[in-house]
């Protein structure tokens, strides 16, 4: 069974509780190359406030923990961008930043 975007969103969402997100399904931008086969590619792009002060790799890591149970059923490639959450203008909150 291929692993969906609507899996990887309720994973995401219970582990992280993300203020953004979007999944986005390339499977089909790697049709005929040998790792099409073994599942799924896809792009996260989340914003979470558990990111804050956070390197980018430990913010990956958390991604990935989250999705530790799906990986293995399909997920082939998994492009992460994880971001703090811009604040409101005029509020104070989490500067940004890259990752």
């Amino acid at each position: 069974m291929a692993v969906t975007e609507e899996q990887i969103r309720l994973a995401l969402v219970q582990a992280l509780q993300p203020q953004r997100l979007e999944i986005v399904d390339d499977s089909h931008l790697h049709a005929g190359h040998a790792g099409a086969r073994e599942g799924r590619h896809f792009t996260v792009r989340i914003a979470c406030a558990a990111f804050a002060g956070m390197p980018r790799v430990q913010r990956h890591r958390l991604v990935y923990d989250a999705l530790r149970d799906l990986i293995p059923q399909g997920i082939h490639a998994l492009a992460i961008d994880a971001q703090v959450p811009v604040p409101p203008p005029g509020s104070s909150g989490p500067e940004p930043d890259g990752g």
